[in-house]
């Protein structure tokens, strides 16, 4: 089922109009918590009080006011929105075109995806094919929720994105972080810095990423609700950092054993690849298990034993 979409306009590229929709791209999965009384289970609710005359104020007879440095406020009707000039409101006006690598992600703030709106379907492709054929990406403006914002369109997988921007003034200038001018490094310590990145450059893959604490909280709760402990995990003891001095020496470890980690997951994907043609028929030879073969499948019994008590 498609998500909802949640503002409906059209991109000027030129003379050409495209109608679309706008839909986000991406969700914040985490485990939320209500504040709750233990004793009954009872939600806790906040009223809107006021701090100078102690009465409870209704939403809708909530306004808006903005606080001056010398603490005057000032109160903005409806009205006074009404009458800011916002072009952008239903339009998304392309304003350049440039490479997408010159824009910092630090300028990003969220991601949406684009969509053709009825007849918008033949110049949607147009703008697509025409950006992925130049290489660059459209810097836009649009107004989204009554806020106007920069923003930037690139086209991934077929489909149209929009990034909105943060404002140049927004990005905070991050000079202050950078360490002493004093501090150095030794051509020795680089090298051996960049011996551990090459242990474990390779292509990014998102799906090898997971979120450990949330999925562990999500198995706290099922928990609790079965009735059953929580599985008690082994903490593992980490390098004490106090005892760390030698840069070289720390990364020839750290690269040893990254190495270590991606050897063992190479032969754990041939073993596997092993056993599956041995399932298939396709080998009729009896081989020899090693001790890591003994392991791997140790391993992946106990995994099909888990999965079988779940559904139960």
């Amino acid at each position: 089922m498609a998500p909802r979409s949640i503002w409906k306009g059209a991109i000027s590229f030129g003379l050409v109009t495209i109608p679309v929709k706008l839909f986000t791209a991406t969700e914040e999965k985490d485990v939320s918590f209500r504040q709750v009384h233990p004793a009954d289970e009872g939600r806790i609710k906040y009223k809107r009080v006021c701090e100078t005359c102690g009465n409870e104020i209704p939403y809708a007879e909530i306004g808006k006011g903005y606080e001056m440095p010398d603490g005057r406020m000032v109160i903005l009707e409806s009205e006074d929105f009404d009458n800011l000039p916002l072009a952008t409101t239903k339009s998304v006006e392309v304003v350049q075109f440039v490479p997408a690598d010159q824009v910092d992600p630090t300028y990003f703030a969220k991601t949406y995806f684009l969509q053709a709106d009825g007849p918008g379907a033949k110049p949607y492709v147009l703008l697509r094919d025409a950006l992925i054929k130049s290489g660059q990406a459209a810097i836009v403006k649009v107004a989204i929720r009554s806020r106007e914002q920069l923003a930037m369109i690139r086209p991934v997988d077929g489909v149209l994105r929009m990034h909105t921007m943060l404002w140049p003034d927004e990005v905070r200038a991050g000079d202050f972080a950078e360490p002493p001018a004093e501090v150095t490094v030794s051509d020795a310590e680089v090298e051996m810095a960049q011996s551990f990145i090459d242990a474990l450059a390779g292509d990014f893959k998102p799906e090898a990423h997971s979120d450990a604490y949330r999925l562990a909280l999500e198995e706290v709760i099922e928990s609790k609700l079965s009735g059953m402990p929580a599985a008690e995990t082994d903490e593992e003891e980490g390098p004490d950092q106090a005892e760390v001095v030698d840069l070289v020496a720390a990364l020839r470890a750290s690269v040893e054993a990254a190495k270590k980690r991606r050897e063992a997951a190479k032969s754990s994907e041939s073993e596997a690849g092993a056993e599956d043609e041995e399932e298939k028929g396709s080998a009729a030879k009896t081989t020899k298990k090693t001790p890591a073969r003994k392991a791997a499948t140790k391993k992946k019994a106990s995994a099909g034993g888990t999965t079988k008590a779940k559904a139960s």
